[in-house]
């Protein structure tokens, strides 16, 4: 049996062996003493590739979010996101559990974009009934979506003029940026802060990085050493995202492409809806009767899935054009 094409996530891709390479080479340092010199490199190349001062380097996208969290709110702080948001469902609560911060879900549209008004509406005031409002998250892309520039601006607007810092889960933030035409600097540009993944759709094995302004980046630099993240030769890392940022970036525009490729070969199916997407992300949604046992059977076919009634497809680096051909094949066997 040929081998299975892994659409679960672009989170399972492996390094090429040019990356490979670059990380072999890697000039190491000790981290925790700042003198790795991979990691500074990497540190001050995604600084200047999004605008901001300065960035610090972290193992996971989940620890990149809660430092940043953590260094823009205190104890019995508040930030406002989006009820399916990445930092509010699907971080293990660890804003409330570690940082003590409230979080303040409120509903999302179908672009991931919150209401203005909604935003406005749970500014709390200064009371001491309320917990104080401090941020306001969002995130590009939501769902493989790419969040409006035109609703971004308005947004972190409304938020500075009623006080509040803004933050960018920026996980897919190459995604967007690839998609829509829009550099990434200037989608950063109306936030006081960004973090990003090297090792989704840009291919690293591991690695996320927070940036923003050097007072910021210090607070949450110590964030980081509370969280366990400090770690010492990690110049073998740094050099993979590094080299994914030199070489990987404009390729997710194949990645999309792809997606777009498995959407359309799945359309007309009887009882299969295809959400058409935008970027290297597909949901599926299964009438009832298709859904018992799906993910299993199409394993056993050899394409790998995420989801239940709705699924989830990713298309990715170590995924090609003629993989595609092969999954829409099994695919239409099999849903």
């Amino acid at each position: 049996m040929s081998q299975a094409i892994d659409l679960r996530s672009d989170t399972v891709t492996l390094p090429t062996p040019a990356m490979r390479a670059a990380m072999h080479a890697a000039a190491l340092g000790d981290d925790v003493f700042a003198d790795d010199p991979s990691v500074n490199e990497l540190q001050a190349k995604i600084a200047a590739l999004l605008g901001k001062e300065a960035a610090l380097f972290v193992p996971t996208g989940t620890q990149s979010n809660l430092c940043g969290l953590m260094a823009h709110c205190g104890r019995g702080d508040e930030y406002l996101v989006g009820q399916m948001a990445h930092t509010y469902r699907w971080e293990g609560g660890g804003a409330a559990v570690l940082g003590s911060i409230q979080p303040q879900p409120l509903p999302q549209q179908a672009d991931g974009s919150i209401l203005l008004s909604d935003i406005e509406a749970n500014i709390k005031p200064d009371d001491a009934h309320f917990a104080k409002t401090r941020l306001l998250a969002l995130e590009n892309t939501w769902g493989g979506q790419v969040l409006p520039l035109p609703y971004i601006e308005a947004a972190t607007a409304l938020a500075r003029r009623k006080g509040l810092a803004t933050h960018l889960d920026g996980a897919r933030l190459f995604n967007a940026a690839v998609a829509s035409g829009v550099p990434a600097r200037q989608i950063a540009q109306h936030f006081d802060s960004v973090s990003v993944c090297f090792s989704k759709g840009l291919g690293a094995p591991v690695g996320s990085a927070l940036v923003g302004p050097k007072d910021f980046i210090a607070r949450a630099h110590r964030v980081r050493k509370m969280l366990g993240g400090g770690m010492r030769q990690a110049g073998v890392l740094a050099a993979a995202a590094s080299y994914a940022l030199d070489h990987h970036i404009e390729r997710l525009a194949d990645d999309h492409a792809n997606a777009r490729a498995l959407a359309e070969g799945l359309a007309g199916l009887p009882g299969v809806t295809v959400q058409p997407p935008q970027t290297n992300i597909v949901f599926v949604d299964l009438a009832p009767e298709k859904a018992p046992g799906v993910v299993e059977r199409l394993r056993a076919a050899g394409v790998l899935c995420t989801g239940l009634y709705r699924l989830r497809f990713v298309t990715h680096l170590n995924v090609s054009a003629d993989d595609i051909t092969r999954a829409v094949a099994v695919l239409r066997q099999h849903l």
